[in-house]
């Protein structure tokens, strides 16, 4: 394939694609987020789910309440994307963040909205996520859930539980992403799917696009 660089072994492909969650890649080889698409990650940490999107020329851009992680994804970006402005990666509330209405083609949310206070808190953050999401475009979750493994979890308060690998999470489930799904005005791009880690924790993917 002249031209094109193809990753021949298992150390071209990292270098490629980094630490990236293997559902946010399903949607990579769908076709659903594309390099001329302007893409945000909410809780973006260090960067790990952006190599790839930073190597393909998406205009990238993440949040995260610490400002140390947000220096590193800053780095990152100089290597792989140096023409991205630093102002890209902020370091700021997801439930206040500083983009205007509709700015972004797709919102990533992957392993963060657990990690919520409460369930007021939660809404907050999904509320702000949706509000700068352009119609049309695509919001991506990767969230710990009670499905799967409702008879295993112990209640603790205001939506939090204990789970089986020794954590404390909030907790929703389909339930929850069902009718959080239309209130906010959106449809399911893929069916409510859950992995069940050996009955420690329930990881589900919420795929959804803004319709309203």
């Amino acid at each position: 394939m002249r031209g094109r660089w193809v990753p021949r072994g298992s150390a071209e492909l990292v270098e490629l694609f980094g630490e990236i969650d293997v559902y946010l890649f399903d949607q990579l080889l769908r076709g659903r987020i594309t390099p001329d698409m302007r893409v945000l990650d909410v809780g973006c940490g260090g960067g790990r789910n952006l190599i790839y999107l930073l190597r393909a020329g998406c205009d990238v851009y993440g949040v995260d309440r610490d400002g140390e992680r947000v220096c590193e994804v800053r780095a990152l970006a100089g290597r792989l994307a140096p023409d991205l402005p630093s102002e890209n990666f902020r370091a700021e509330s997801v439930e206040s963040m500083t983009f205007s209405d509709g700015f972004f083609d797709a919102v990533m949310a992957n392993a963060l909205l657990h990690f919520a206070h409460d369930e007021d808190h939660l809404i907050s953050m999904l509320e702000e996520a949706w509000r700068v999401l352009a119609p049309g475009g695509l919001f991506f979750a990767r969230l710990a859930t009670t499905i799967g493994i409702e008879d295993r979890v112990q209640p603790l308060s205001r939506g939090r539980f204990a789970l089986p690998d020794g954590s404390e999470r909030l907790l929703v489930d389909e339930a929850f992403l069902l009718e959080t799904t239309e209130r906010l005005g959106g449809t399911l791009l893929d069916p409510i799917k859950t992995t069940n880690v050996q009955n420690l924790r329930c990881m589900t993917t919420w795929c959804v696009q803004k319709t309203g």
